[in-house]
């Protein structure tokens, strides 16, 4: 690929979807956060529970990637994965991330920042346990972030793993280096978009006394 400037500068959407004011936002964001989620699941997403997760490193080199939401209610939002995977490296190493929800059909955003703590062991289990067969071999199969020298040597794996549980589904148990994680809120955002990039941003801020601070941000 030759190196040619790809210039994307023209390409200009105009947010007109909604508002979002200080005064007419829930007092409590996760009830914010519901009012939300409730529409984006009328609206015809494809996954409206995909979320972008950002972990970082003790001294601060950031990742991010796409995970599924799989819970959230007031004690905050839950995702499973590898536990040795980069981000589970990372976050046993940090555990402090951020969530970003962007559902461009409505022209919102929302980001979250908080503490992570792993889900007791038999949340996980209740979890893996409900998966289809296929993705519970899949977490069994695959030694997740790491380097292997090709698909094919993936595609045995399940298929070796296949074959051992056709026999005794029930031996198909969670692994150990597999389950949840609970991301805690210290901070929400929501942003809706407006006309000429002036655009609506609400954030809360978890106070020591347990309550909610409110406050505009500038665009």
């Amino acid at each position: 690929m030759k190196n040619k400037l790809h210039e994307v500068h023209n390409m200009r959407l105009n947010y007109e979807a909604g508002k979002l004011g200080r005064q007419t936002v829930r007092q409590n964001p996760f009830e914010q956060f519901e009012h939300w989620f409730e529409a984006v699941m009328s609206a015809g997403f494809a996954e409206p529970n995909a979320m972008f997760l950002a972990t970082a490193t003790p001294n601060g080199k950031p990742s991010v990637r796409t995970v599924l939401l799989k819970g959230f209610s007031q004690n905050g939002f839950t995702f499973f994965t590898n536990y040795h995977s980069r981000k589970g490296q990372e976050i046993a190493a940090n555990p402090h991330a951020a969530l970003l929800f962007y559902w461009d059909k409505l022209q919102q955003q929302v980001r979250i920042e908080g503490n992570i703590v792993k889900l007791p062991d038999t949340e996980s289990d209740a979890y893996f346990n409900s998966r289809p067969e296929g993705s519970r071999i899949g977490a069994l199969a695959s030694p997740q972030s790491s380097v292997i020298a090709s698909r094919k040597e993936l595609d045995d794996k399940v298929t070796q793993l296949m074959e051992e549980f056709s026999a005794n589904p029930h031996a198909l148990k969670r692994p150990e280096h597999w389950g949840g994680y609970l991301l805690q809120p210290l901070v929400f955002e929501f942003w809706q978009g407006r006309s000429n990039r002036l655009h609506d941003r609400i954030r809360y801020t978890l106070q020591t006394s347990g309550n909610w601070l409110i406050e505009r941000l500038a665009p």
